[in-house]
């Protein structure tokens, strides 16, 4: 029996994400993978601003943007345009990188701060009392493992073991089969911007990798099968030509698969020490890109709320898990479906009338960017209590600070009071002051604000002693 602060199973984006942080805070961690190396595949290819900025409050970011291309945004339907060069972040734009960048990145950073990654291990059983939960594996060898920590974490996929095991039901329904992936030579490409098109009997997504690499998303009507069936070069080719009016002069094929969309989620995240992120808890359309990113987010979220309790806060503070990102996650499902049901309309009146109206709206400022900050996740906001600032709950700017940018000030891990302007800081925190005007913060770990206010005040040290359990000693 190995004893740790917490088993995360699933190695994961979300799993070494949630490791990751766990291990800078200073916990134990022990993350548990079924497969014996890192999967070479990469389904996901789409890294938004919002994750870029958690990777960024990490010092992990700029790393990940070297490793693939940006697209200042997307184009749609032959006439809309989402542009995301508007949006108020470092990274106004979608980062297209293979998500085998963003996995071996997460993980080397995981071991870095001190978990530890376990591979060839299939969990078999989870069970927990009042005091701790027990998860059960078997290595490759058919030899018997047992791990006994305080919480466990399902981060196992959209056929989470985890989740069967403590009973959480995956309720949705089918949303698309037969949805063709491939990475492709493109001889004559498209302009370096993700580009959409929809026609009665399929649809194609093209992404950018760089040096004339696109990974493509494809759809035909009239061939739906298994997911275990091939691609075919030619399939892909006319899908392609027949959505685009063109096959951009298709080359090599170097990667090619088929899967099937579902929108899945589970009633609860957390079920008394047992919790459940990304896919384990959510899956939807491929329409966005936004399934990992969401996963990530769902660790960023969990991660430090995770190490605070373990540091003496409140057990209640882990009920805010699912009380903020359940909604998220119900977003996300909505959105995702809304634009995939856009895409797959058949009648050729609805078809018309959807690339109008798309291409007006998001013409219109206020429209247009409201949909870009929803697509890149910039636009998410947390809940405050009545009384709070309104500023309470939202996703904070990069705004200058006397110590540098306030995503490299959030590096240390924890929470941070950003004073305000000219006024001494206060002690029993780690604190900074801002450069320009506005009001004092107490920034989360993961970059959203727990209070707003006087610096002068004790609201942020009620706020810090609600979320940490840490009651800070005044000068």
């Amino acid at each position: 029996m190995k004893n740790t602060d917490v088993v995360v199973i699933g190695a994961g984006p979300t799993g070494c994400m949630l490791a990751g942080e766990l291990a800078a805070a200073g916990r134990s961690v022990t993350v548990l993978d079924k497969r014996d190396a890192p999967s070479p595949l990469s389904r996901a290819f789409g890294v938004h601003a919002r994750t870029l900025e958690l990777l960024d409050a990490r010092g992990l970011a700029d790393e990940l943007v070297a490793s693939g291309a940006p697209s200042p945004g997307l184009k749609l339907w032959r006439g809309a345009e989402l542009n995301l060069a508007g949006l108020p972040s470092r990274f106004p734009f979608v980062l297209i990188t293979p998500q085998r960048n963003v996995d071996s990145l997460l993980e080397r950073h995981a071991r870095e701060q001190g978990a530890e990654i376990i591979r060839g291990i299939t969990v078999t059983g989870v069970q927990q009392d009042g005091d701790a939960v027990t998860v059960r594996g078997r290595d490759t060898s058919g030899e018997e493992h047992a791990f006994r920590a305080a919480y466990a974490v399902g981060a196992d996929g959209a056929h989470s073991a985890v989740r069967q095991m403590i009973g959480q039901p995956f309720p949705g329904k089918a949303v698309l089969r037969s949805i063709m992936l491939a990475d492709v030579e493109l001889r004559n490409p498209p302009d370096s911007i993700v580009t959409v098109n929809a026609v009665r009997d399929g649809f194609a997504f093209l992404a950018p990798y760089g040096d004339n690499l696109f990974r493509v998303i494809a759809w035909n009507r009239r061939h739906q099968v298994d997911d275990s069936a091939p691609v075919d070069r030619a399939e892909l080719r006319d899908v392609i030509e027949s959505a685009m009016g063109t096959d951009y002069g298709l080359g090599a094929v170097r990667w090619q698969s088929r899967f099937h969309s579902d929108e899945r989620q589970v009633p609860q995240y957390r079920t008394g020490r047992v919790f459940l992120a990304g896919d384990a808890a959510h899956v939807h359309s491929p329409a966005g890109g936004q399934g990992m990113n969401t996963g990530i987010q769902d660790a960023a979220n969990l991660g430090w709320k995770l190490a605070a309790v373990l540091g003496g806060a409140d057990d209640s503070v882990l009920d805010t898990y699912h009380a903020e990102r359940h909604p998220v996650g119900r977003m996300v499902l909505r959105t995702s479906g809304t634009t995939m049901r856009m895409m797959t309309l058949r009648p050729w009146v609805l078809r018309k009338l959807r690339n109008v109206v798309v291409a007006t709206l998001l013409r219109f400022p206020p429209t247009g960017g409201a949909v870009a900050k929803t697509f890149s996740g910039i636009g998410i906001r947390y809940g405050h209590r009545t009384g709070d600032s309104v500023l309470v709950g939202r996703r904070a700017e990069d705004i200058p600070t006397a110590a540098g940018r306030l995503y490299e000030v959030l590096r240390s891990g924890g929470f941070v009071l950003i004073a305000e302007r000219d006024v001494p800081v206060p002690s029993g925190v780690h604190s900074v002051t801002r450069l320009g005007d506005g009001p004092a913060l107490l920034m989360r770990p993961d970059g959203y604000i727990a209070w707003a206010g006087d610096s002068a005040s004790d609201g942020w040290r009620v706020a810090l002693k609600r979320w940490t359990g840490r009651t800070p000693v005044s000068a």
